[in-house]
This record gives structure tokens, sequence and C-alpha cells, in this order.
């Protein structure tokens, strides 16, 4: 067999250099860390069962634990599912990429996900295996336990952090945060389909690709000097080409229904699972919003992380008008088959998928 083609990217690199970037702090006293640990772990199994009432999918699945990790953690465990995505086009690419400039790469990756692991709360990753043994599963490990199929991250100093800042009641803001990645989690385990089809999307993203640097240089000029006359689409959209855009397309219009889902379910539970729910959805919003400073800012616009606060709005309201209209069970028709899924344009007209999917 042909051995396969290094990754234009060192990842072993990027590690390096994310956990140099990585910002330090908050600081917490070994027992209130501890503290922070315990209770996220017993919140993240807790929200999985209120999180299946809400939604009335994920009945009969075992109850998944969570993994509760520091920044480095959280590297690694980003670097090595961002190596697997990449790996349709690592083949592509072949051997094109010399050993410093797979180096140089890695490092430049590296400081963006030092940036990224400062302010990432949870994730869950479908790709990776869950180092958290549970007992209730299937694979037996040696000592009785069994190894979870995808990964429930919560970064324990940044949850920390931000409930500090926002001055909000601790044990809801985590118990809120573990429902929306709890949310997360039970989409990807709920639907047997749609793991395969993310990560056919990502595959496919990369498999049409416009690998020619003198065009891909010139979408980029192009994209600068046109940056003032269409504010409709970001510079990463400008930046594809015309079969990537249709790719791309499907792809936004997925991670709006995953992030608005979850969004929506947070906000349903209620006071009776998260008393402050209200104050604590007030102060996050005005957060997302805020930016911490002009170099912040830029950062932000470079990764397309505006565009993602557009996902959680539009998504949500697409999530929440389907629901108000036609019920939870109707909404959950979504998750049936691939071509249920909405379009990008029916996530800013869910009256046009209710028609469509509902009849």
């Amino acid at each position: 067999m042909t051995p396969e083609p290094p990754s234009p990217v060192d990842w072993s690199a990027a590690v390096r250099s994310a956990t140099r970037f990585a910002p330090t702090g908050p600081s917490v006293t070994p027992a209130q860390a501890a503290a922070a640990v315990a209770e996220l772990r017993q919140f993240a199994r807790e929200s999985e069962l209120t999180v299946r009432e809400v939604t009335g999918l994920g009945a009969g699945l075992p109850v998944a634990d969570a993994e509760v990790v520091d920044r480095p953690a959280w590297i690694e465990a980003t670097a090595d599912g961002m190596a697997e995505l990449t790996a349709p086009l690592t083949r592509k690419l072949g051997s094109q990429v010399s050993t410093a400039g797979r180096t140089a790469a890695g490092a430049q990756v590296g400081v963006v996900l030092g940036f990224l692991s400062g302010r990432v709360l949870g994730q869950y990753d479908p790709l990776g295996e869950s180092t958290a043994w549970s007992g209730r599963g299937d694979e037996q490990s040696a000592t009785g336990g069994s190894r979870q199929a995808g990964r429930l991250l919560l970064v324990v100093p940044n949850i920390i952090k931000v409930e500090r800042e926002l001055k909000v009641d601790s044990a809801d803001f985590r118990r809120w945060v573990c429902l929306h990645e709890g949310t997360h989690r039970l989409q990807f385990t709920a639907v047997p389909w749609l793991r395969d089809y993310f990560v056919g999307q990502v595959a496919e993203f990369g498999a049409v690709a416009d690998l020619d640097a003198r065009e891909l240089l010139g979408r980029l000029a192009d994209a600068v000097r046109g940056g003032r006359r269409d504010d409709r689409q970001s510079w990463i959209e400008k930046m594809q080409s015309p079969e990537q855009r249709v790719v791309f397309d499907r792809m936004m219009a997925l991670m709006s229904l995953l992030e608005g889902h979850a969004d929506h379910v947070m906000d349903a539970v209620g006071t009776q699972v998260v008393p402050s729910v209200a104050a604590i959805r007030s102060a996050f919003t005005r957060r997302r919003k805020k930016g911490a400073g002009p170099i912040d800012r830029l950062l932000r616009s470079l990764l397309g992380m505006d565009m993602k606060m557009s996902q959680y709005i539009k998504g949500e309201a697409f999530v929440s008008q389907v629901v108000s209209r036609a019920g939870m069970d109707a909404f959950n028709t979504v998750w049936s088959a691939p071509e249920a899924l909405p379009s990008r344009a029916e996530i800013a007209d869910p009256a046009a998928w209710m028609a469509r999917v509902l009849g």
C-alpha cells in the first residue's frame, strides 16, 4: 500500500505553539478547582437527561460522561480533530509542502488555537474517542469501563473565568454551559447519520478546493477590494470558488441549525433547571457583542467568529419559530434524513422549510 503523504500542517508544532500562546488564569485554589470539576461532571450527566426531555431525542441511550479539561488538553484534542477532518485535503496536496513549510504552518495554526483556547467554554467533538470511562457501554476496558464515541469537553478555567466576569451564579452558569454542549452531543448520538454527513461535507469542501496559489491570491485581492461593496458576504466566502460556495452554504446551514437548536434548548429549560437563566442569557449576549479590543475584534473577523455569532441568532430564530408553529415533534423531522435539513436560505425563512418538509 502507498503510504499516506504527510499533512501540510505539522500538528505537533501546532500544539507546541498553541500551548505557548494560551492564556493563563484564572486564579483558583486546588479545592475550588476540584469542586468545579466535580460539579461540571455532575451537571453534564444531569443536563443530558434534561435535554432529552426538552427535545424528545435520545430515549434509551446510555448517559455518557463529560471530560473536564484544561486549555492544553483542549488544544491537543482540537488539533487531533482538525488533523482528521483535513485528511482529505492532505491526500489532495500530496507531498507538495516542504518540511519547513509544514512546521511554519503548524506554528501559525498554533497561534489561532492558542487564542481560541482562552475563549472556548466547551465543545463536542464527534470524531474523537472519549477518555472518560462510564462503565455503561459495550466496549469494555480492562478495568470494566467503556470507551465512548465522541468527546464532550468542558474547559474548566474558561468557564470559571467567564462566570466571574459576568458576575453570575456559578452553579447556574455551569448548568447552562452543560445544557448547550450536551445538546450538541445528543444531536450527534441520537441522529445516526449526522456524524457521517458532517464529515462528508467537510471532505467535499476540501475536495473542491482550488489549490492554485495564484488563483487564491487573486480571489483574496478581490475580496479585499470588494469588502465595502458587499457586506453580505464575509471575506471567507469571497475567497471561495463557486463549487466551494455550494458546499459552504450547506455547512453553514447545518451549523446554524445545530447552534440554534442548542441555544433554543438552553432557554427552553426554564427557571426550574437554571433559576437565573434570563440574567445569564442577557449577560452572555452582551459579552458576545462586546469584544475585548481592536486585536480581539481583528482576530474574530479573520477567524470568521462573527459569522458564528450570526449562526446562533439565525439558527435559534429558525428553531423557535418552527417549534412555536408546529411543535417539537414536527421540528424533529429535521433529523429524519439529510434531505430534511434546511438550506441556508430556509434558515432565514422557516415557513419555506415547513412547506417543503412538513407539507
